[in-house]
């Protein structure tokens, strides 16, 4: 068995055995998360796609969907903290800067490094909100990330920062509020500033939070890379399917509960809910894979389609298995309640302007009677 596989497995078996019992506390307790996480960085599970020289299992991206999906059908909490990780992971591994992948990659597997990331900002039409200035020796940085998850989690994310020339720099810095002495006596003294953790309908204790900087200095040794004007734009491009892939596993979490549901309960209806979601399921993973072996202009109608079908079925199995789950389904401590919720994520995930109105043109374009 390759490292890859092998490393699949394991990442299975701790779902199974040791997230899965504890979902629901999860959901509502950052201790119980943060033992999860440590446990993950144990069992060198937090680092998946790092690079077999640095240690690494080098998962494929094959592989590293499948687990995708696993992690979210069993924990939407611990999917949305670690993803953010994960992604800091294969971003820092294809760097050039060897100084960076030499101080990092080594350690994020067993967590002794963790980093968030933070560029969703990049995603927003008119001036930049984050922005960056090339000075001797590295970056200075000023303005504000509205969305970084991991606080108390990461004490580094990756941030994405736009130049006056319309370039992007990717660097790391500091998830904790810092203040940053002068460099030359001369200039005004750099802060990272981070706000109370945000009142959200779900997945609250991955602690997400905003993050303000002020002439706050990066040296060269930790920038990961630059990237061309419209980068992010081409990457939502390629991403649109490959995000589905959440959505998907919450789906599959909301059929886990209608499984459970018709086995307790003396209704063939139900066994006939799970028959048609099994069945879509499988078409739509099937269309899923289509969609993502071509990632050009030709086939983005497609991979938008695919992607809001994703989104509309796990919104769609979760409801199903409220439905299916009665008055308790109400209870905050019933998962069918919690799936629901985390579905609302799924939907608004990596959004843009094309992937709202894919969604929104599904929802709408049912009809009524």
């Amino acid at each position: 068995m390759s490292r890859e596989v092998e490393a699949l497995e394991a990442a299975k078996r701790f779902l199974k055995e040791e997230v899965a019992p504890k979902a629901q506390l999860i959901d509502r307790d950052v201790v119980a998360l943060r033992a999860i996480v440590d446990r993950m960085g144990e069992l060198e599970l937090l680092a998946l796609k790092c690079p077999t020289r640095f240690g690494g299992a080098e998962m494929s991206e094959p592989l590293f969907r499948i687990y995708q999906e696993e992690v979210a059908r069993t924990s939407g909490t611990l999917a949305f903290l670690t993803t953010q990780h994960q992604s800091a992971v294969g971003m820092i591994s294809g760097s050039d800067n060897d100084e960076l992948k030499q101080a990092y990659l080594s350690k994020m597997g067993n967590g002794e490094r963790l980093v968030g990331i933070g560029f969703s900002q990049l995603r927003r039409g008119g001036p930049p909100i984050m922005c960056a200035e090339r000075i001797d020796g590295g970056y200075v940085l000023n303005g504000h990330v509205p969305w970084v998850t991991g606080w108390t989690f990461f004490p580094e994310f990756l941030i994405g920062a736009a130049l006056p020339d319309g370039q992007s720099v990717f660097a790391v810095v500091p998830l904790v509020d810092t203040n940053q002495e002068s460099r030359d006596g001369s200039q005004e003294s750099g802060s990272v500033a981070v706000s109370p953790p945000m009142e959200l309908a779900a997945m609250g204790t991955a602690m997400t939070v905003t993050v303000d900087f002020k002439n706050y200095f990066v040296p060269n040794h930790k920038v990961a890379f630059l990237r061309p004007a419209g980068w992010i734009k081409n990457s939502d491009q390629i991403n649109i399917a490959l995000q589905g892939h959440f959505a998907i596993g919450c789906a599959m979490a909301g059929i886990d509960v209608v499984r459970q549901n018709a086995d307790n309960k003396p209704f063939m209806f139900l066994t006939d809910a799970l028959d048609s979601l099994q069945k879509e399921l499988a078409a739509l993973k099937m269309a899923t894979a289509h969609a993502q072996k071509s990632a050009d202009d030709s086939t983005t109608p497609e991979r938008l389609q695919v992607r809001a079908w994703a989104i509309d079925f796990a919104v769609r199995c979760a409801h199903a298995a409220i439905a299916s789950s009665s008055g308790g389904a109400n209870s905050i401590n019933h998962p069918a309640q919690r799936i629901y919720r985390e579905a609302l994520v799924y939907t608004v995930s990596a959004q843009t302007p094309a992937v709202m109105e894919s969604t929104l043109h599904r929802l709408t374009g049912r009809g009524g009677w």
